[in-house]
């Protein structure tokens, strides 16, 4: 007798649990979910970024660091940087992993993604905790 199904290999599993939380990638929504995350804790961060820049504005130097050194607001600064800066690196590695066809040119432009973003995030995280542990006055 001939065995004509066109799968032979045969499951108990549904093809949604087979499939579960896996995208077409093969790690799932996590990238996703995150970016959503981020962008999220972006608006109230980079509205509370826009309150601070506001309140140093035509300020001396040194009441611009006193504001910066209270721990609230440096926490504010440093939560959004981290915010934004996971929020772009993610974004941009869409975009690669969408439209940049070429595997190697693809692995050098997310190493070079991953590289930038924590540049910058360093550079500002830096920045941020010289100043308000009072470094720079």
């Amino acid at each position: 007798m001939v065995d004509n199904r066109q799968n032979t290999h045969v499951t108990m599993r549904t093809p949604r649990a087979r499939v579960k939380g896996l995208g077409a990638s093969g790690h799932g929504a996590g990238h996703f979910w995150i970016q959503r995350l981020t962008a999220a804790a972006n608006a109230p961060l980079m509205l509370a970024f826009v309150v601070v820049v506001a309140l140093m504005a035509n300020r001396p130097y040194p009441e611009a660091v006193a504001l910066m050194s209270h721990p609230v607001v440096a926490l504010i600064l440093i939560l959004a940087v981290i915010s934004v800066t996971a929020h772009m690196r993610i974004g941009m590695q869409v975009i690669i992993e969408d439209y940049v066809q070429d595997k190697t040119l693809k692995l050098l432009s997310l190493l070079a993604n991953n590289f930038y973003a924590v540049v910058v995030a360093v550079a500002c995280l830096y920045a941020i905790l010289r100043v308000s542990l009072g470094k720079l006055v």
